[in-house]
């Protein structure tokens, strides 16, 4: 937990910030696996850690703006818990480390909803995710989950989103310490990965490393000879000389901000002369996006510079032709690189997306395009000082979709698919890393592995 006057300043300036009525927060409970007494790790809500900290199950809170009044309902562990987890601290005590005093058992939460509802209060909530969030808007408000979803407060969500864009000098060192044990697991995955093993192996070594370093991971890892496939979570294929293995992982910190670094890599040790036209082409393309990054400008102007870097670079081994300024206008470039260049990131891997991508991406001046690719930009808004980004451009050959583009004869005009079959088994290349916008420009957090193609080659030679 941080220092207590941290929660209670974020707390002051969101009530500042909401014009009046309650603001609901519906903590976490236990999920279970497949039966009660065997739940999924707990994982407690973002804005609820934000506001208040306390990774306990079962917690809601509210803050009352008319009265000036902060409440947290929950109970004490009792005898029979403590017998199974040892014992526990009082919520008093917890809440105190909050700077919260007025505290009521969880069943209040609904007495005290319901005699707010029946004095016709404004209640401002987020919008639900889980069976506990839907099942207290119901009770209340008798709300389906549709319509929870729709009728979650809009000036509750931009203030807090407001707040947590920019980074404190805390939580950027929680940042970083995510990314720093990130980048040791991409290290030592380059020292492992040999013909032969399968990629699971990889898996959970580098998970593994994440829990020796009292971390977890922040969504489940990609370890992937795949790499087309762009959230590819199966680990049961077997490395051969020759693959290359894409690695997107993440941890997250003790205080759950969460890092989320991506390498692609040779696991023989030697990039072929495609690999390595392609990866140079990437990595280009990514240390060109970072150079670009300071305040004020638009990220959606980063994306379309990186994909023209791609486009150029592809058009320089036969792969696309014509003016790549107006390839990339049409759209062409991303039958190569179908994604946006980055997210913001911190107490989610994907920050804030729970409360509505468009609302943390974009503004009312910028709006989400509707082509193809660019329609998949989370990031596209201005960057300001003390935001976290990612920045992870790619180039991916997904044979259905270039099956696809070659029979429509989509954009054959910048795309030489005759070349193409040559790449039809390639797969992907992504390189990523976590940014943090500066007063002045830019910097990249972390202990960054190897990524140039020397660099990596070396470490995984030198094994």
């Amino acid at each position: 937990m941080f220092e207590t006057k941290i929660y209670l300043n974020r707390r002051s300036v969101l009530k500042q910030s909401i014009e009046k009525g309650i603001v609901l927060f519906i903590g976490n409970k236990d999920s279970p696996m497949n039966y009660n007494g065997n739940p999924y790790p707990y994982r407690q809500d973002s804005n609820f850690l934000y506001f208040w900290e306390l990774d306990i199950p079962g917690l809601n809170a509210v803050i009352d703006i008319d009265e000036n009044k902060e409440i947290i309902f929950g109970d004490d562990f009792d005898i029979d818990d403590i017998i199974w987890m040892g014992d526990q601290p009082s919520l008093k005590s917890e809440a105190e480390r909050a700077g919260v005093i007025e505290i009521h058992p969880s069943i209040d939460t609904y007495s005290f909803l319901d005699e707010s509802v029946k004095a016709g209060r404004v209640i401002h909530y987020l919008p639900p995710y889980r069976t506990e969030h839907y099942a207290i808007l119901n009770h209340c408000f008798k709300l389906n989950a549709e319509d929870a979803k729709r009728t979650a407060s809009i000036e509750l969500i931009k203030s807090i989103i407001s707040l947590r864009e920019t980074k404190s000098p805390e939580e950027i060192k929680e940042i970083e310490i995510a990314t720093s044990v990130t980048h040791k697991m991409q290290r030592h995955a380059m020292r492992i990965a040999k013909p032969g093993i399968y990629e699971r192996h990889i898996a959970g070594q580098i998970q593994g490393i994440a829990i020796a370093e009292n971390c977890y991971h922040a969504f489940p890892y990609i370890v992937t000879k795949h790499g087309e496939i762009l959230h590819n979570h199966y680990v049961g294929n077997i490395l051969k000389d020759g693959d290359l293995i894409l690695i997107d992982a993440g941890t997250e910190s003790p205080h759950h901000y969460a890092g989320d670094i991506t390498r692609t890599f040779p696991v023989n040790g030697k990039f072929t002369q495609k690999q390595k036209e392609i990866y140079e082409i990437v990595l280009a393309a990514q240390l060109g996006a970072i150079k670009l990054i300071k305040p004020g400008l638009e990220y959606k102007k980063i994306h379309l510079e990186t994909s023209k870097m791609i486009a150029e670079g592809l058009k320089s081994i036969g792969l696309m032709h014509g003016d790549m300024s107006e390839a990339v206008s049409m759209g062409a470039h991303a039958l190569f690189f179908p994604h946006g260049l980055g997210h913001m990131i911190g107490l989610d891997v994907h920050d804030m997306e729970g409360l509505g991508e468009d609302f943390v991406g974009y503004d009312e001046s910028i709006k989400r395009s509707d082509q193809f690719g660019l329609a998949y930009l989370r990031l596209a808004r201005r960057l300001e000082p003390g935001f976290t980004i990612t920045v992870e451009p790619g180039i991916y050959f997904i044979p259905t979709l270039i099956d696809q583009w070659k029979t429509n004869k989509k954009y054959q005009e910048y795309i030489n698919f005759s070349k193409l079959h040559e790449y039809m088994i390639f797969g992907g290349i992504r390189i990523e890393d976590d940014v943090l916008v500066t007063d002045q420009g830019h910097r990249v957090l972390g202990n960054p592995a190897p990524k140039l193609v020397q660099d990596v080659e070396d470490l995984i030679m030198s094994e």
